[in-house]
């Protein structure tokens, strides 16, 4: 089907205005949580769950309702989603009390999925294989913006309104697109055969064992922070590995899987998606635990918190096409490597914060991690969708996102749990946790530099096997 050139730019423009919205509301979000955590009185840790129920329900539902798109219509899928969004946004901004507000981080996640597993599907549809890498590389442009400016956003309205408006104000501006969307996708309710064909051939019993194993995995965490249920934790996170993983052998064996099976079997593909699960995970621990140091244990204010973690983003808006430029016309490998070698020592550059405030010292690790994450995202999307057939990319572009999503639930999720691990009793950081808060905040991040040297391991032995394989 052919569309006009004005279509598809509004197309682009509406897709990009949603991805604005969640972008700004997911990485404002992280910097609420110490308000959020004083308002409702409950313990730092406990506020890391506003972000983490929203990773694990968009991390469950991201390829479902990927699959789900591809037989209805992703057009449907997407607005719908938008709509799930915006009463979300609504319920966490009003809520009364702290299980209303995660109920309404429950519910904008689930629209999250709905969006981010049609969006490029949708981007495919409209636009032809001459001007579609431009209007993906525009839709990536938007995301960012609100991924960049969601810090120091936040940070401008909790300094002088309140948390809550980062989630109220989505409602007018994405009402306000959902219309414009509604008529400009010719949205249309679902057929009852397709919903009927989706809910009695769908492969609900790997979803549910995936579900069930996820959830697992990630409540585990909260066990691990318990002195007296710390075994009961470690049992929880292998059997949640051990689901979540057999969720996917049932699924390769099913009648209509919601994963083409030959992606399962494809290793270079498999490899390039564990690095990115890696990469995404250490990045994810300093984005929760930053706005405790910044605003808890040195009381910078929420603004001023906001724009220096802003820079990381700023950075990776630099760094990122630069990156795309040179994949193109040198050794996307070296790329990754160089990527990967930059996150490790920022990692390092974390974990010897100082106990006092020194911009400079605060401020560099933050600038290398955007560097190494935006050497590595570029190429290393590049060489994942390489790996697979044409006919495979939409699927293969959800589990990519599935892999991405992941991560950063495991990030953030793990990320808490080993700092609040090595903290019993402290409910809220403060200045008076002093060397207590500080060892705990360095140990997490030597996890992170282990995790990102693996990483980078399986990097240089991709490498090594390209250049074996040439050879013969």
């Amino acid at each position: 089907m052919m569309f006009k050139q004005h279509e598809q730019g509004q197309i682009v423009i509406l897709l990009g205005l949603i991805s604005l919205l969640t972008g700004l509301s997911g990485s404002s979000t992280m910097l609420a949580l110490p308000k959020i955590s004083q308002d409702f009185s409950i313990s730092n840790s406990m506020a890391t769950w506003t972000v983490t129920v929203g990773l694990i329900t968009t991390t469950i539902l991201l390829v479902m309702f990927g699959h789900i798109g591809d037989l209805i219509s992703k057009n449907d899928v997407f607005i719908f989603g938008s709509v799930f969004f915006i009463i979300g946004s609504l319920i966490t901004g009003i809520s009364p009390a702290y299980w209303i507000l995660l109920v309404g981080r429950l519910i904008q996640a689930v629209g999250s999925a709905m969006i981010m597993a049609n969006s490029m599907g949708i981007v495919s549809d409209y636009f032809p294989d001459a001007t579609r890498a431009e209007a993906l590389a525009t839709l990536s442009m938007f995301t960012s913006v609100g991924s960049i400016s969601g810090p120091a956003f936040g940070g401008f309205l909790i300094s002088l309104a309140s948390w809550r408006w980062i989630f109220l104000i989505n409602v007018p501006l994405g009402i306000l697109v959902v219309v414009w969307g509604y008529f400009m996708l010719h949205v249309r309710l679902p057929k009852k055969d397709a919903v009927s064909n989706i809910w009695h051939n769908s492969n609900w019993v790997g979803q549910n064992i995936f579900t069930v194993g996820v959830i697992i995995f990630f409540l585990s965490g909260t066990f691990i922070q318990m002195p007296k249920w710390g075994i009961l934790g470690f049992i929880g996170v292998a059997a949640g590995i051990i689901l979540t993983f057999y969720s996917f052998i049932q699924d390769s064996k099913a009648k209509t899987p919601w994963i083409n099976p030959e992606l399962l079997h494809n290793m270079d593909y498999l490899v390039s998606v564990v690095t990115l699960l890696i990469a995404m995970l250490v990045n994810a621990i300093s984005n929760i635990l930053l706005p405790f140091y910044l605003q808890g244990f040195l009381q910078i204010n929420a603004l001023n918190s906001g724009l220096i973690m802003m820079l990381q983003s700023l950075t990776m808006l630099f760094v990122t096409p630069i990156s795309g430029y040179l994949a193109d016309h040198w050794n996307r490998y070296y790329l990754l490597i160089l990527g990967l070698g930059f996150l490790t020592v920022s990692q390092i550059g974390y974990a010897l914060y100082p106990s006092h405030n020194n911009l400079f010292l605060i401020i560099w690790p933050i600038v290398l991690n955007g560097v190494g994450m935006g050497l590595f995202l570029s190429p290393n999307n590049a060489l994942t969708m390489n790996t697979v057939p044409k006919n495979l990319s939409g699927v293969a572009g959800s589990l990519n996102s599935l892999a991405r999503t992941f991560g950063m639930t495991v990030g953030v999720s793990f990320g808490s749990a080993l700092l609040f691990l090595q903290l019993p009793g402290i409910r809220i950081i403060t200045p008076s946790t002093g060397n207590m808060f500080l060892h705990a905040f360095d140990a997490v991040f030597w996890a992170g530099a282990i995790g990102s040297l693996a990483g980078l391991g399986i990097a240089v032995y991709r490498l090594e096997r390209v250049k074996k394989e040439s050879t013969n």
